[in-house]
């Protein structure tokens, strides 16, 4: 059985979040991610295979290069937990402000 990583470990190093934005815009070769780093071509090829376990992004062998893109359901995990705490978070905003106006009715605004 094949283990999954676990995405928010995958895009806690810099390097392969800087993969990840390269990807936005467009599907590109390990080799043209590699130009982008100060790094070994073997280096740039693990942070590719990690950011695939984790299921962020999809490698597809065409000819003799290996092309990377994006994965969008492979998002969902990280985009849930925002989701999460920007609810917590403007909950607790919410909360506050209903307080500060029953503390100081005059200030309520609109």
């Amino acid at each position: 059985m094949r283990t999954v990583m676990d995405p928010f470990q995958a895009i806690a190093d810099p390097s392969r979040r800087g993969i990840l934005m390269l990807l936005t815009k467009d599907k590109l070769s390990i080799n043209a991610l590699a130009g982008n780093f100060d790094m070994s071509r073997p280096a740039v090829s693990k942070h590719v295979k990690v950011l695939c376990e984790a299921g962020l992004i999809l490698i597809n062998d065409q000819g003799r290069e290996r092309f990377c893109e994006l994965k969008p359901e492979g998002f969902d995990e990280i985009k849930n937990w925002l989701i999460f705490f920007d609810d917590f978070w403007k909950g607790k905003l919410q909360n506050l402000e209903n307080l500060l106006n029953q503390i100081h009715p005059n200030n309520e605004s609109d």
